[in-house]
């Protein structure tokens, strides 16, 4: 309808625009039969002359010849000439009649309103054909329905015209002179239509506006349906996808039982809420104790992992993009407690919208903290899904001996702000780097594992993920409702958990991770990709296990849990001397201290014993915390995983894995 009624206001508005700038001598004389073109040119009546300065003009004429004969003869050649059709009688009734008596006037005005009424009816029969023939892109019958349509206008001016001479009282002969000049376009100066630019009148200029006007209209519409559609179809890829899962709604923390005496689990950390389902144990799960006095609270809601087995059957999907050293506050939106140990941070940007930075599942972030007016850095990993983008969760354990780790899990309250900067980290799998994929983790360790199994599930990854956990018992098994639903709707999810003191219910395996383990629970193990998180002395337990298998060492990832702290000195062991510093020499610049470094020691514990703060966390390589320029110098470094090309290429060392090869200066 709206390109319809746009068509018909521009033919319209040309229609009444048409006109005629010249009439050649051969074209005159055809309104003249039976005069040649000497005799036309020298007729009392009036006709074309010629002067002797070859100028042609309009040679006099008597009032009634030229109104009467010659005029009617032109006007009806002129209008075949322009498609208008003759007049008929009103014109040349008007022409003749110099005064109209009432029933002149009467028969006029009936015939006048005649015209009308067919002229309206013409047009509309004309504007419909040419409306069917413009969406039949029929050339010939568009030309035949803009004929009709002008032979419309024409009869409905006239109509018109004749109308208002009858209600203005005018001559009839001026009414029938002023229509001819329009029609010649021979009116004076005074009379013709101002024309601007490139000889265009207001009303050709209205009509190009309005075609530009509905141009841009059409291109309009065409872009928004383009974003519609585009829109839709990222909708539906979204939707062919699995939703990601998130944690469920975090119950409302109450009163704490206190932590245990001491523990042989690794710092950090992640625990689902336990409940009294059975772990997966080889797709099993075995009943937790119901007799527990410490049981810890579960959360209100679980989301399921979203996703079925048809979606699972999908391609990969490519990770979201990195967006590397950012630093900001987070709100602590919810807290839930896991274990009776471990409890879920829920973080959001305040005031609400999607995290201000992207991650890979088995990333970490670092938080620095001010404790008792000491500056102390810790690193987290990510356990939510990077298809989360509205929060991001940690877990945190807490430890006798962490302050960091006991002022997080007694003091974060929901509401409060916290600083966090990253993401940081490279012990991370998105499936394009195995065509499977082991994850074996102990206690918190589990915390990038859950990212990495809730992504690769979120994304229908075909691909084979054994998942092996290791905890002492099921009140220390963290994600356990979660793993099993991930386990039940993702049919390429293995879960194994193993209890190093299990209950007596417990129905899975007992005891640390074996070999045989290993071997009975991921067929052909010595083929896959193998990532491992823990404690130090569990991940090079199983280095050992998967080395005994075949598992080549490229193929294996890990990554220590937690800071790692100097073991406690034994009161009744004799003192050991220190060895002598007999190493390359080491300068500080900004502290202006200079040391010779002992043998095996890092840049970091160095500045440890001059008493130079450099900030630090994992002290394993990989949160870069300790991150120092060197201007002078060469180091070996076991491990660089926190570390960049640029930083590399610029002079940037890790200070907990730096150990000088010559004299070095660094910025500390």
């Amino acid at each position: 309808m709206f390109r319809r009624a746009a068509l018909v206001v521009v033919l319209a508005a040309w229609a009444t625009g048409l006109s005629v700038a010249q009439v050649l001598p051969d074209e005159h004389a055809k309104h003249h039969p039976g005069q040649d073109k000497s005799s036309a040119a020298g007729t009392p009546s009036g006709g074309m002359q010629k002067g002797k300065d070859g100028a042609t003009g309009m040679a006099p004429a008597g009032k009634e010849g030229m109104m009467g004969g010659g005029m009617e003869g032109m006007m009806d050649g002129m209008m075949k000439k322009m498609g208008v059709p003759p007049p008929k009688d009103l014109y040349p009734s008007l022409m003749s009649l110099p005064e109209l008596t009432p029933e002149q006037r009467e028969q006029l005005r009936s015939q006048a309103q005649e015209r009308m009424r067919s002229g309206v009816a013409l047009l509309s029969e004309g504007l419909e054909r040419l409306a069917k023939a413009t969406e039949a892109e029929d050339y010939a019958a568009m030309q035949e329905a803009t004929g009709q349509v002008r032979e419309a206008l024409a009869r409905f001016e006239s109509g018109v015209a004749a109308q208002r001479a009858l209600a203005e009282g005018k001559p009839p002969r001026q009414v029938a002179m002023q229509w001819f000049k329009s029609e010649m376009n021979l009116q004076s100066p005074q009379g013709v239509e101002t024309r601007g630019s490139f000889g265009l009148t207001a009303l050709h200029r209205f009509a190009m506006v309005l075609l530009i006007a509905f141009a841009l209209a059409m291109l309009a519409l065409y872009y928004f349906k383009m974003r519609r559609a585009a829109a839709l179809f990222g909708r539906l890829d979204s939707d062919s996808k699995s939703s990601p899962p998130g944690s469920a709604s975090p119950t409302k923390e109450g009163g704490e039982p206190p932590p245990p005496a001491g523990g042989d689990d690794p710092p950090g950390g992640n625990d689902p809420p336990p409940g009294n389902k059975e772990p997966p144990t080889g797709g099993k799960a075995a009943t937790k104790s119901e007799s527990k006095e410490l049981q810890p609270q579960a959360r209100s809601q679980e989301k399921p992992p979203p996703g079925d087995k048809e979606a699972l059957a999908g391609g990969k999907s490519e990770p979201p993009p990195l967006t590397a050293k950012w630093r900001g506050r987070l709100g602590i939106e919810s807290i839930t407690r896991e274990t009776p140990y471990i409890k879920t941070f829920r973080l959001k940007v305040p005031g609400g919208g999607p995290l201000p930075f992207t991650f890979l599942p088995g990333q970490f972030l670092n938080v620095p903290l001010s404790i008792g007016g000491t500056k102390m850095n810790r690193s987290y990993s990510i356990s939510s899904s990077p298809q989360q983008r509205d929060y991001v969760e940690l877990s945190v354990k807490r430890e006798d001996r962490g302050a960091v780790s006991r002022h997080i899990v007694d003091l974060w309250k929901v509401g409060e702000t916290i600083e966090a900067y990253g993401p940081v980290g490279k012990f991370t799998f998105v499936g394009t780097e195995a065509e499977s994929v082991v994850l074996i983790s102990a206690g918190i360790g589990i915390t990038p594992m859950m990212s990495i199994a809730r992504y690769l599930s979120e994304n229908a990854w075909p691909g084979e993920i054994f998942f092996i956990y290791t905890c002492r018992n099921p009140a220390d098994f963290i994600f356990e409702k979660e793993l099993v639903a991930l386990a039940t709707r993702n049919p390429k999810l293995h879960v194994v958990v193993s209890m190093t003191r299990p209950s007596q219910d417990w129905k899975g395996p007992r005891g640390h991770i074996t070999k045989e383990l290993l071997a009975q629970s991921v067929p052909d193990i010595a083929r896959r990709r193998v990532h491992i998180c823990g404690p130090l002395t569990m991940m090079e337990a199983i280095k050992a296990l998967l080395r005994e298998l075949g598992v080549a060492g490229d193929q294996v990832k890990a990554e220590a849990f937690g800071a790692v702290k100097p073991p406690l000195a034994d009161p009744g062991a004799p003192v050991k001397p220190k060895v002598a510093a007999t190493g390359p020499r080491v300068t500080f610049s900004i502290n202006n201290k200079i040391a010779n470094i002992r043998a095996d020691q890092t840049i970091l514990e160095l500045s440890e014993e001059l008493a130079i703060g450099i900030e630090n966390s994992c002290r394993v390589g990989t949160c870069g915390i300790c991150k120092v320029k060197m201007t002078a110098g060469e180091v070996d470094q076991a491990v660089q995983d926190a570390l960049d090309d640029d930083e590399k290429k610029n002079g940037i060392v890790l200070a907990c894995q730096a150990k000088p090869k010559t004299a070095v200066t660094v910025e500390a």
